[in-house]
């Protein structure tokens, strides 16, 4: 696939994360958590040529990625997005994905995957070490400030069970393909998202009801880490009300409890970051499916 239309879709994905309003993420309507959305915004364009470099190991896509979003934003801000679509990113080298491409696209993941080796590990574990995220990387084995014995997707195995971006390495995203990419159907990748570009009011509910969709099935990772699993399940049971009117085509950005429920959850701290991460990979992942990416791309 041409890197320009794959950094395509790794831009528009990050772009629509913080054009759209998720409750308890930074958008441009919302800032939080001491961030402002033009910070992930300038992440996102300052990551995409090493995250797209020709040929690049996977580990080495994260590693420089972070190091140019860092130098960018200051801050950590797109560790997650990078972890997940690095490996995708490297997936879209392997051919052209025509008509609906899902599963050759997926097959093409797998291979990616089941390539990873330990220095990709080494790689990735300096740039989870740089990026310092709250939590993340600490653990009995193979713990990121240790020099790693096993392969990138092993060592991510190891780590499934309290982490949902180590889980898709392991089930060869088979979350994202299973169900979150239905969540938001070839319909929704017609709307088309153009980076630089706000989305119309049908992609909005689209990305809103995906964003539902992960957060009212999976406890978000970043908020287990941070507060335990009773919060935890509590965000998600919050979220199963809204993606249900979600689901039954409401605009939920009309009614004000969904302003006021992002900005309660931003009041107690509560950033279910790890659910943004896996809707950009999922939104990623739409933009390089087959037949619609001209819209998709905006030409």
């Amino acid at each position: 696939m041409p890197e320009a239309i794959a950094r395509d879709a790794f831009v528009c994905a990050c772009e629509l994360d913080v054009r759209v309003r998720k409750p308890g993420n930074v958008s441009l309507a919302s800032p939080g958590h001491g961030m402002q959305a033009e910070m992930f915004i300038r992440s996102a364009h300052a990551a995409a040529e090493a995250l797209f470099t020709p040929g690049a190991r996977v580990g080495a896509r994260i590693e420089a990625a972070q190091a140019a979003s860092w130098a960018e934003a200051g801050c950590n801000t797109n560790l997650g997005i990078l972890l997940l679509c690095a490996p995708i990113a490297a997936a879209a080298e392997r051919g052209e994905f025509p008509g609906d491409g899902v599963e050759q696209l997926h097959a093409a993941l797998k291979d990616v995957l089941d390539d990873l080796d330990v220095d990709d590990t080494r790689a990735a574990y300096r740039a989870i070490a740089a990026a310092n995220p709250g939590g993340l990387g600490s653990a009995p084995a193979e713990d990121v400030h240790s020099a790693p014995s096993v392969n990138l997707r092993t060592a991510m195995a190891l780590a499934a069970e309290r982490d949902s971006i180590a889980r898709q390495y392991r089930g060869g995203f088979a979350d994202l393909f299973d169900w979150a990419l239905p969540a938001f159907g070839p319909a929704d990748r017609e709307l088309g998202c153009s980076p630089a570009q706000s989305p119309g009011p049908a992609m909005v509910r689209a990305v809103q009801r995906l964003y539902l969709t992960l957060l009212a099935r999976l406890p978000d990772s970043h908020i287990v880490r941070k507060h335990g699993e009773a919060v935890a399940h509590t965000v998600m049971r919050s979220a199963q009300g809204w993606r249900a009117r979600a689901e039954a085509g409401e605009a939920l950005d009309a009614d004000p409890g969904f302003a006021s429920w992002d900005e309660q959850l931003k009041a107690q701290g509560l950033n279910p970051g790890t659910t943004a991460d896996l809707t950009v990979a999922t939104l990623m992942l739409a933009g390089l499916a087959g037949g619609v990416r001209g819209k998709w791309h905006g030409s």
